[in-house]
């Protein structure tokens, strides 16, 4: 019944197409819009990564916005759990939230685990060619659970928390994403190597 209701919705919905679009966007900003998709465990340094690479993109006059795990889950998704349904679900909010922002003419740093690989491989699928771009953030389990910034991993292995990616949850390592970074580098080299896959891929 709830199927049947949602389709007779989608049947009287229309996308409106308005004057202003991605294109003049684009244009005004002087940059290309597209959506960077940081990924890998928690503790690899996703979000201190994209922090550094924002503030570089914004000295550059670069329009962008940063959607981070626990920001949107503050909010938007504050009312998910994080089992695997509520972690799928989780990221397709925020592919459409992102889709919309490039949309918008940004580029848009989006700081998530997010652990299945075909979740990442949709929200690539939404976008237009070149738009997706996945930064593999790659840090060795030991290294992230050393970090352990917010606390979590004592947490976890505290039986405090449970369905904790790389612990009892499964995390996907990205196939063919483009860009890998070692997680153990400096900030400054991870920062440098995304600037030169943005501008050898006209973005910026």
């Amino acid at each position: 019944m709830i199927s049947d209701i949602n389709q007779k919705n989608r049947n009287n919905i229309l996308w409106q197409n308005f004057y202003i679009n991605k294109i003049k966007r684009e244009k005004l900003n002087n940059h290309r819009s597209a959506l960077l998709w940081f990924t890998g465990l928690s503790g690899s340094g996703k979000s201190t990564i994209a922090n550094a690479l924002e503030k570089r993109l914004y000295f550059m006059n670069i329009h962008t916005y940063i959607l981070d795990g626990d920001n949107i889950r503050s909010g938007l998704c504050s009312d998910l759990s994080f089992v695997d349904k509520d972690r799928k679900e989780n990221i397709r909010r925020i592919g459409e939230i992102s889709k919309l922002m490039v949309d918008a003419g940004l580029i848009v740093l989006s700081t998530f685990i997010s652990p299945h690989k075909l979740e990442r491989e949709k929200i690539r699928y939404m976008l237009e060619n070149n738009k997706f771009i996945e930064i593999f953030v790659d840090t060795p389990f030991n290294i992230c659970k050393k970090r352990d910034v917010k606390g979590l991993y004592k947490k976890v292995f505290n039986k405090k928390i449970k369905n904790f990616t790389g612990v009892d949850s499964i995390y996907e390592s990205p196939i063919n994403p483009e860009i890998i970074l070692n997680g153990e580098q400096d900030v400054l080299t991870s920062v440098n190597k995304i600037i030169l896959l943005l501008r050898s891929m006209k973005i910026i």
